[in-house]
């Protein structure tokens, strides 16, 4: 962890961290970005900037070096040209 005091990551999970902000249910606000999406034909990637490999004491960071490669590919255009496969738990394609 970066916190001060914090030396091991502990799992935590939080459905909308903008909860108390926010007056309707997170389903509601990700049907109101489809929406907007779809109108604008805009398009999002999801990039993970935090853990993968396992656990504590088996995965690592992700790498700032990593991170900025991904950014890097889907600014140039040559991420959406990779091949694709569909996520089985989620739905999502993964390049």
């Amino acid at each position: 962890g970066t916190e001060r005091g914090i030396s091991e990551p502990t799992p935590n999970f939080s459905a909308c961290f903008g909860a108390a902000f926010l007056t309707l249910h997170p389903t509601r606000y990700a049907d109101l970005l489809a929406e907007k999406m779809e109108k604008h034909d805009a398009h999002a990637w999801l990039v993970n900037t935090g853990w993968s490999g396992g656990s504590y004491g088996v995965g690592e960071r992700m790498s700032i070096k990593t991170t900025r490669s991904c950014i890097d590919s889907i600014l140039d255009g040559t991420a959406a040209q990779a091949e694709f496969a569909n996520d089985e738990i989620f739905g999502f394609e993964v390049p």
